[in-house]
């Protein structure tokens, strides 16, 4: 097993159609069929191939600032991280988590950042659920144009606090998109 990290603009024909094929299986009747991408496109990705060179796992990566309860905060988000249905339940999710933890030793990053529906790869991993007001901008993914401004509590939201900064409940600006 090969794990890669590919900054998107790298990203060719090829491995866009694996990236493309991989999420469409692994997001059945969600993920647009026409893009690598949700609602915006990740600014890097790591990328897991098995011993025959085959796409069998990816993460999406986007660093940017967020504001909780009035602070800055730098927040590492984790999209679409999926594993191909042959290799599930043997490792590879979390060892792709791994690599994001590897990533962000030293760096300036306060927090890593998700939203899941089944919360237990993440829950093993060090991730927990956290209850905040979020707002942030809302994107019709079909139609890719801006529809305003979203502003609810979310329940799949998930953090891992990776520096000395901890985490509050209250309101979070996403200053951006929902992953």
């Amino acid at each position: 097993m090969k794990i890669v990290k590919v900054f998107e603009f790298e990203i060719g024909t090829e491995l866009t159609e694996n990236i493309q094929a991989l999420l469409i299986k692994s997001f059945p009747g969600v993920y647009p069929e026409n893009r690598i991408y949700f609602k915006q496109v990740p600014q890097f990705r790591f990328l897991a191939f098995n011993d025959e060179s085959e796409l069998v796992g990816q993460v999406g990566l986007d660093y940017r600032v967020m504001n909780l309860n009035g602070k800055a905060i730098r927040v590492l988000g984790v999209i679409d991280l999926c594993v191909s249905q042959n290799e599930r339940s043997q490792g590879l999710g979390s060892r792709l988590l791994v690599e994001i933890d590897t990533l962000t030793i030293g760096k300036n990053i306060d927090f890593h950042l998700l939203f899941a529906d089944n919360m237990a790869l993440y829950l093993k991993n060090g991730y927990k659920r956290v209850e905040n007001r979020v707002k942030w901008l809302k994107i019709n993914d079909e139609s890719q144009t801006t529809n305003g401004i979203g502003h609810e509590a979310i329940s799949e939201l998930m953090i891992k606090e990776v520096n000395e900064m901890r985490w509050t409940e209250g309101e979070l600006d996403l200053l951006g998109y929902l992953y």
